[in-house]
């Protein structure tokens, strides 16, 4: 893709050499499903928990380069909290320490557990929020093993999202979908876009 730039602070390209080599083994492995050149690496702007401008950096799908920029940007100007927004290799991939840290972060390689269905994640097409806050819930398993405070969705607490949150609106409103709907198990952290149309929605912003 050629380099893009939304505003200042807003930016995507194709995945630097550096940041391609920091991938290889760790959040990315070669496959026939997606390629490196599929993937576009974004710079975004955030407000960290103390309400100072942080910077962020997130791989995730080319096609949805330009949308993520947007949908960042949104958060950004509504002065939204997002504790970190590192890259999954700072976690060496493992998603129970990105969780644990509440790291934002969207690419990171991985099939569906027992099939060849590559994730949303390893596709880039999902993002996880504050996911400490926002727990994983299957049966009686939290992830991550720390969040057993916010896995009651009943009570009111700092950076909870749900579908007054002015997160879940902003990613809804570009035809996102959220894994706090899901039936069988709730993944609050978790919002996606599969390929194909997903009805969009109109969203007002009020200025914070």
């Amino acid at each position: 893709m050629k380099p893009y730039k939304l505003a200042d602070g807003f930016s995507a390209m194709n995945i630097p050499e550096e940041v391609g080599q920091k991938m290889l083994g760790v959040t990315y492995h070669p496959n026939n499903q997606i390629a490196v050149s599929d993937l576009a690496f974004l710079e975004v702007l955030h407000y960290d928990f103390n309400s100072n401008i942080s910077k962020g950096e997130l791989v995730c799908n080319q096609k949805l380069a330009k949308e993520v920029l947007k949908i960042f940007k949104t958060l950004f100007d509504n002065k939204y909290p997002i504790e970190k927004i590192r890259l999954a290799d700072a976690y060496g991939g493992d998603d129970d320490k990105i969780m644990a840290d509440n790291n934002s972060s969207c690419f990171n390689y991985r099939v569906i557990a027992d099939t060849n269905v590559i994730s949303m994640h390893g596709q880039g097409r999902a993002i996880d929020i504050n996911p400490l806050y926002n727990p994983y819930i299957v049966g009686e398993k939290i992830m991550p093993a720390n969040a057993y405070s916010y896995a009651d969705r009943t009570k009111d607490f700092p950076h909870k999202i749900d579908e007054n949150d002015f997160c879940f609106k902003v990613f809804k409103s570009y035809g996102w979908l959220w894994g706090g709907n899901w039936i069988n198990s709730k993944d609050y952290q978790h919002f996606y876009k599969p390929e194909g149309k997903v009805k969009r929605t109109v969203l007002k912003i009020k200025n914070r």
